[in-house]
């Protein structure tokens, strides 16, 4: 079993297992439409409490901040009892099946989505994480 990380718009595989939303939102400007979430199942559970804040979101993409800076504040703001609970569950989880952790941006390298599942590898060490 593993962890993954996708967009949110990317095809969905059956391979995704249960699949959470790690979005600070869902709006039409990303794509994701009202008729898209009755006809296809985007995500399973959406779990804001993982996701950036409003703040760090508009930092980052008005270029304010940089990625490195970006990342330090995103790991102070999941650097609480609630979301390190949450993410021990799903790391232990992601041990007996699939596990997929989703945002909008469409590569790894500069979302929170791979630093979560990062940080999720620091609480089961043997966890296999795809990035995608």
């Amino acid at each position: 079993m593993s962890l993954r990380t996708k967009s949110i718009l990317a095809q969905i595989e059956k391979e995704d297992g249960y699949r959470i939303s790690v979005m600070n939102r869902h709006t039409l400007e990303d794509g994701i439409t009202p008729d898209k979430r009755i006809n296809e199942k985007m995500y399973d559970k959406h779990e804001k409490l993982l996701a950036p804040s409003s703040k760090l979101l508009g930092d980052y993409y008005k270029r304010d901040i940089s990625w490195n800076e970006y990342e330090e504040r995103f790991k102070k703001e999941i650097n609480n009892p609630e979301s390190i609970k949450m993410l021990k569950d799903i790391s232990l989880k992601a041990l007996k099946e699939n596990i997929t952790l989703l945002c909008i941006e469409e590569k790894p390298d500069f979302c929170h989505r791979r630093l979560l599942a990062e940080e999720c590898k620091k609480y089961q060490p043997d966890l296999e994480v795809i990035l995608e």
